[in-house]
Parts: structure tokens; C-alpha cells; sequence
């Protein structure tokens, strides 16, 4: 992987990845479904908005709705709604900083220093992505939340050849590469909300 700079707010670009199905929530747009009478993703938005350069959106539906946030749109290139790393390929190819952050549009709580810990995190490491990470279940077990990630954006590369030969993984991609988990201890903020009755507990 080629030397860049090291990571930080002025050249990282943010990816919201709203490209899904939302198959658990009736087929609804998920970024759209309406939080505290705002889209979802306008949470996502307002939340990583400060923490990078500009933001990118990835889209497959409803792509007028989520240009009025004010940020590019892109489908995925792979057709039939082939999950995030499509998402993700859409987003590297459009992305005009050598590091890009995503996050999903369905978790609206997601933390105000994601970008910056996992810039660190893999600066340190000298890795060419790196995972967020949480705590999970009664044995505090540790878990990757692999849709909160900042990659180098050379990865465009390996990611379409992963495609190409058929991988649709998440795990299974980024494991392969030089990468790194950065471990956060509130784990709410990286709950999703993949159901009607999850959007109106909140």
C-alpha cells in the first residue's frame, strides 16, 4: 500500500451508507424513517459532518431525498442491493481524500470522535484500515462493528477484485488486509435501528 499522509479531519472523506433493503423495517427506506421528526440519516449527518472534510452518501432508492442533505449521492455499481461492500466500493470510487470514514444511516448515535479515534488508531498501527470495536453480551465479549471503519482509499483496488471473484463479506474483506480494531466502551452508540417497533422506543 502506498504512503500517504497521516489521517485527519481535512483528509477524510464521510460515506453514510443508506443502500440497503431495510427488509426488517417493511421494506421502508431506514434512512429516511423519521427519529424525533428528523430522517434518521439527518442524525447520521449531523453527527459526522464535523468529524471529516465532506460527506458522500450511498444510495439505491430515494436519492433526491438524500441529496437534500446536501452531499453527493451514488448507487452502488453492483446491482441487486449487494449489501455494504457495495456500498462502500460506490463510495471509494467517489471519494476525492486518500481516507474515508462510513457509517451506516440506521445509527444515529454514533460517537462524536469515531473518525478521530480510529485515524489514531490506525496511524499508530500503521495500518491501511481500521475497525471500530465494542463490548457485547453478559461476558463482555469483544465485537467489530465493521460498517464504522476508516480505510485508505487506495483499497478501492483489492475491494473490486473481492468483488469481482464474488465476495460479498464484510469480515471476510477487510480481515484480509493490513487493519486494526479500535475498542469503544459505549456500545449504544453503535446500535442500529433495523425495525419499526426499535423506532419507536427511541
Amino acid at each position: 500500500m502506498e504512503t500517504c499522509s497521516p489521517p485527519s479531519a481535512l483528509n477524510i472523506t464521510g460515506l453514510i451508507l443508506a443502500g440497503g433493503r431495510g427488509t426488517r423495517m417493511g421494506g421502508i427506506d431506514k434512512g429516511l424513517a423519521l427519529l424525533d421528526g428528523q430522517p434518521m440519516a439527518a442524525h447520521v449527518v449531523a453527527r459526522l459532518a464535523p468529524q471529516v472534510n465532506s460527506l458522500i452518501i450511498n444510495a439505491n432508492r430515494n436519492q433526491d431525498s438524500y441529496a437534500a442533505f446536501g452531499a453527493p449521492v451514488w448507487p452502488d455499481e453492483q446491482p441487486g442491493f449487494a449489501g455494504p461492500l457495495a456500498g462502500l466500493q460506490a463510495g471509494l470510487r467517489h471519494c476525492a481524500t486518500p481516507y474515508l470514514a462510513t457509517a451506516p444511516c440506521d445509527s444515529p448515535y454514533l460517537p462524536h470522535d469515531l473518525v478521530q479515534r480510529l485515524a489514531q488508531a490506525l496511524a499508530s498501527a500503521g495500518a491501511d484500515l481500521a475497525v471500530a470495536s465494542t463490548r457485547e453480551g453478559s461476558d463482555q465479549d469483544i465485537w467489530p462493528q465493521p460498517v464504522f471503519m476508516l480505510l485508505k482509499t487506495a483499497l478501492l483496488t483489492d475491494l473490486n477484485d473481492y468483488l469481482q471473484g464474488g465476495g460479498r463479506k464484510m469480515e471476510t474483506w477487510y480481515r484480509r488486509l493490513n487493519y486494526c480494531e479500535t475498542l469503544f466502551t459505549d456500545a449504544d452508540a453503535f446500535r442500529n435501528i433495523n425495525t419499526r417497533e426499535q423506532l419507536l422506543q427511541r
